[in-house]
């Protein structure tokens, strides 16, 4: 791993002794808590780039330390990754480094978070806080960390969020070695911002969140650079072909709303959003049903039925722009924890599907195993998962917990 990744542990190790050592009172208790979780991935073909392998191994490790006082309580969590093929998936970040402190009806954060919003099951439109760890999971459900300034407020009608958001980070993409990878490499040297403060423009968001009966809704305002970025053909110094990525900055009015009727759970959240001088909307909803314990048994049986939609139309910045979802989501309610979902995704104007099988299982009290597949068939030059077309996969992970 390299001389920078050990560096910035060192650092932020360092500055969560100082955190421990500014509170007003010695911690009361601090627990230590981690995994180490070796990977194995096996690709059922060739990739569309010469020179990827079909195998590939990584292990990671992820470490929490929490130091908890009668109000304030400190989290680090360092997380690390080595991998076999893909240097740049070779990675460290900083997952959280926070003091929270609560005074009464309100909570106070500074550091290093995830936060998350959100209720649908396969595109999170509305997650705009922090930015997605692409190299760790192409299903954009991984997080980096986000440096943060935040503080809430729960009162009788409601929950009220701001946050600061000092510094903005970027998204991480495989090389050529790694896999799934796009046909064209990313160039993060090339990369651009809208604003001229870069990774330094201060970035805010503002959250309203109830529950009214049946229903939990929440109202979110984000403006600052786009997590998003728009990747842009170009050449770079040698004259090949790459993409650049370009950071937009945008204001972003979204809503999302879950309603909870006996075994139906009723799912929407989109948003409005200006972006470079044009206004879009995008949006997904749909619906779950559970059969409960099917057959007379501790086993429960989930419908799920989701559509996306893109008021842009099929376009190359959008994988999902009129897809249709269906998904199995099956769940033992044993003490192993084990769990099965078995999902679809159809686009509506190329016809490519996509097909995810994610399975779980705890193993004693210390191993937990998961195994995760992913088909993509029929993908159309012109859609934007073509890239991903000869990148069927299947994952095994195994996290050995202390």
């Amino acid at each position: 791993m390299s001389k920078h990744i050990w560096s910035t542990g060192t650092a932020t190790a360092a500055t969560f002794g100082l955190m421990i050592a500014a509170s007003p009172v010695n911690a009361t208790e601090i627990e230590f808590t981690g995994f180490v979780e070796p990977e194995f991935q096996v690709f059922s073909s060739r990739g569309n780039v010469p020179g990827q392998k079909r195998f590939n191994s990584s292990v990671a490790t992820e470490l929490t330390v929490e130091a908890f006082w009668d109000d304030s309580y400190v989290v680090f969590k360092p997380f690390a990754r080595l991998d076999q093929q893909d240097g740049n998936r070779s990675h460290a970040d900083i997952r959280q480094l926070k003091y929270v402190h609560i005074l009464d009806d309100w909570e106070f954060r500074i550091g290093f978070d995830k936060v998350f919003w959100g209720v649908t099951e396969v595109a999170h439109l509305v997650d705009v806080i922090n930015q997605t760890d692409a190299i760790e999971s192409i299903d954009g459900d991984e997080k980096l960390g986000q440096p943060m300034l935040a503080v809430s407020t729960v009162q009788p009608f409601g929950t009220f969020s701001g946050y600061l958001l000092p510094y903005f980070r970027e998204r991480t993409f495989a090389s050529m070695s790694g896999r799934p990878a796009t046909d064209i490499p990313v160039d993060e040297t090339l990369t651009a911002y809208e604003s001229d403060d870069k990774r330094q423009h201060l970035d805010f968001a503002l959250r309203y969140a109830n529950t009214f009966e049946d229903w939990d809704v929440g109202l979110s305002y984000f403006q600052g650079t786009g997590r998003d970025p728009i990747l842009r053909p170009t050449l770079n110094g040698p004259g090949n072909l790459v993409l650049a990525p370009f950071y937009a900055q945008i204001r972003q009015t979204s809503i999302d709303v879950q309603a909870t009727k006996g075994a139906w759970l009723y799912k929407f959240e989109g948003f409005w959003r200006r972006e470079l001088n044009e206004e879009r909307i995008q949006a997904t909803g749909g619906i779950e049903y559970t059969f409960y314990q099917i057959f007379e048994t501790s086993n429960d049986l989930g419908i799920v039925a989701e559509y996306i939609w893109d008021d842009r139309g099929a376009n190359p910045q959008n994988a999902f722009a009129n897809d249709a979802v269906a998904g199995v989501r099956w769940t033992a309610n044993d003490e192993a924890s084990t769990a099965v979902l078995l999902a679809s995704t159809i686009d509506m104007d190329t016809q490519a599907l996509g097909i995810s099988l994610e399975a779980e299982r705890r193993f004693g009290d210390d191993y937990f195993v998961s195994l995760e597949a992913r088909m993509f068939e029929n993908v159309p030059r012109t859609d934007p998962l073509y890239s991903f077309s000869n990148d069927d996969f299947m994952q095994l992970r195994i996290a050995r917990y202390f």
